[in-house]
């Protein structure tokens, strides 16, 4: 049970969810964008998390967009986990997502909620962080479509009032070879102790990404994974001295076994 009240809204264009969350944080209203709200929902139940007005995304169109377009894969920011488990059209991702929370959950969790969410893990983002993809952003000048590293640091970086539209992955990015391992403390659909994502382009580096490991998902040094000059132990213990500064000890493990994980799921050329 949420303990306070609040205002729904659910618009059907783009401009419209822009202009009721300016004219609603204009009004100090502590408006919310909405999609799944399955984090939001759970932090107000406990009090966590209080906002007066909440803005559900799902009823604008470009939010729920799937298709090729343009040579790209557009994936709306609404579409939730098991719309995109299922759909099997970009591997990596669908493999990344089944294993986020339980099927049930899949259901109400969105692409959107995942990168936005509090949540450190953003377990979705791993795959796009790897790819060549942008993001599309609703903002004060309409829509905008930048490199999603450009507006992903491990969360997403958008400005007061804007909101994720959806994201495009180059059509051929989407049926690369690629790896995928996630090590959880106790069951498979528990928080990653690491999740790893990897891709492998024709004469070009293995791209990899983590996100457990620290505070935030990172992208794993290219350089170091295809160094061929060095052994493959070599290589492996380069890399955790470079993580060594982002490795945090939490309730999944500790620095040490991290890297024990780390050492023993990193892939190289």
């Amino acid at each position: 049970m949420i303990a306070f009240d609040f205002d729904y809204y659910r618009p059907t264009s783009l401009e419209q969810a822009y202009d009721i969350y300016k004219q609603l944080n204009a009004d100090n209203e502590i408006p919310v964008y909405f999609a799944g709200g399955t984090e939001l929902i759970s932090m107000a139940r406990v009090n966590s998390r209080e906002f007066k007005a909440v803005i559900d995304l799902k009823g604008v169109p470009e939010c729920n967009q799937f298709g090729m377009e343009n040579g790209k894969l557009i994936i709306g920011s609404a579409l939730t986990l098991t719309q995109i488990a299922v759909s099997k059209v970009f591997p990596l991702l669908s493999d990344t997502v089944t294993r986020i929370a339980d099927h049930t959950i899949q259901g109400k969790i969105t692409l959107g909620g995942n990168l936005a969410g509090t949540i450190k893990y953003r377990e979705a983002s791993l795959p796009l962080m790897i790819s060549q993809c942008t993001a599309t952003i609703m903002t004060e000048n309409g829509l905008v479509q930048v490199p999603f590293l450009d507006c992903f640091n491990g969360h997403l970086l958008l400005k007061e009032n804007e909101y994720l539209v959806a994201v495009g992955i180059d059509e051929d990015e989407i049926g690369l070879p690629y790896q995928h391992v996630k090590r959880t403390k106790m069951d498979k659909i528990d928080y990653p102790l690491i999740t790893i994502a990897a891709t492998k382009r024709e004469n070009t580096a293995l791209r990899a990404a983590i996100t457990g490991y620290g505070d935030k998902p990172l992208i794993l040094p290219a350089e170091t994974l295809s160094d061929t000059s060095v052994t493959i132990p070599d290589r492996i213990k380069s890399l955790i001295q470079k993580l060594r500064q982002d490795n945090i000890a939490d309730l999944s493990g500790s620095k040490e076994y991290k890297e024990f994980v780390l050492e023993n799921i990193t892939p190289v050329d």
